[in-house]
């Protein structure tokens, strides 16, 4: 097994064996393709926290597939499913370009692992060959701009901070003028948590996002919105909000190393339309990885 396969492989488990484990003993079970086999598969996928809606079309696209194929095997339901879900998870995602000045603007409510995954990203810029600057836009929370400078320490990166309790579009401001004086071409910006049902407190992201685009130079900007996966269907939500006030370019998911909705990924894809850009499957910044859908297909329904 590929080692970066791997990684996924490991980090996908919890959600592998709530998927697989059930799927097998159902396909074994039924000597065939019918309506009662379809209704134990719905009630498999909604337990993974695909939802009610996204089921739904996946099992749709199954029948119609049957169909149009004339499979009456059961087994044949596995290679189905997952390329159904390879399917669904298909949008466009823009991999690491080191070459391409950009600011990364990162959001999302409190505790799914935002600064960590700044990180994280950071890291795998720079390891891309891209000169990196960090801004801890995140005033509110209480140690945040310190958790982000040690982080920049260990990575042996510039960041720009201010004072706890200033003004978050101040940092930015700031650490936009100090990458143009000094041509850094990626900026990665940190923002405060921000619970998704508070519209003041949304508000103040679009500040910050107006900030951005009025003294970026020649960088492009790029909304990064993270997502615990082991929150579910409140990830929808949380991001619908966040997608009125500050636009969403991608998904950052974490944690699918710790649940078993991992299912949450095709309700993100297929609900919101958003690609998921990276994953995270574990603590270390290897264990943030490119989303690539096959590779996420074929490590939840590979067998052990």
């Amino acid at each position: 097994m590929p080692k970066l396969f791997e990684r996924i492989f490991t980090g996908l488990a919890k959600t592998r064996q709530r998927i697989l484990g059930p799927l097998e003993d159902l396909l074994s079970r039924h000597g065939k393709i019918d309506q009662a086999l379809f209704d134990e598969l719905e009630e498999i996928l909604v337990c993974a926290d695909v939802g009610m809606a996204t089921t739904g079309r996946l099992l749709d696209d199954l029948k119609s597939r049957v169909q149009k194929e004339r499979i009456s095997e059961p087994q044949e339901i596995r290679r189905l499913l997952l390329e159904a879900v390879a399917g669904m998870l298909k949008h466009p995602a823009e991999p690491v370009d080191a070459t391409t000045p950009q600011v990364i603007m990162v959001v999302g409510v409190n505790g799914v692992g935002k600064t960590t995954s700044i990180a994280k990203l950071a890291a795998q810029y720079r390891a891309a060959g891209a000169q990196v600057l960090l801004v801890a836009g995140d005033t509110f929370r209480a140690a945040a701009s310190e958790q982000l400078s040690v982080w920049a320490e260990r990575l042996h990166l510039p960041i720009v901070a201010h004072r706890e309790g200033g003004d978050p579009a101040a940092v930015v401001f700031d650490g936009l003028a100090s990458a143009n004086a000094q041509r850094i071409p990626v900026v990665i910006v940190d923002t405060a948590g921000r619970l998704h049902t508070k519209q003041n407190l949304l508000s103040e992201l679009g500040k910050i996002r107006r900030v951005i685009e009025q003294n970026k130079g020649d960088r492009i900007l790029r909304v990064f919105l993270v997502l615990d996966a082991t929150t579910g269907q409140n990830a929808i939500a949380q991001a619908k909000s966040f997608q009125e006030v500050t636009g969403i370019d991608g998904i950052i998911l974490t944690k699918l190393d710790g649940t078993a909705k991992g299912g949450i990924v095709l309700a993100i894809a297929d609900q919101l339309q958003l690609p998921i850009v990276w994953i995270g499957v574990g603590e270390t910044a290897d264990d943030l990885r490119p989303f690539d859908p096959e590779e996420f297909a074929h490590a939840l329904f590979a067998e052990e």
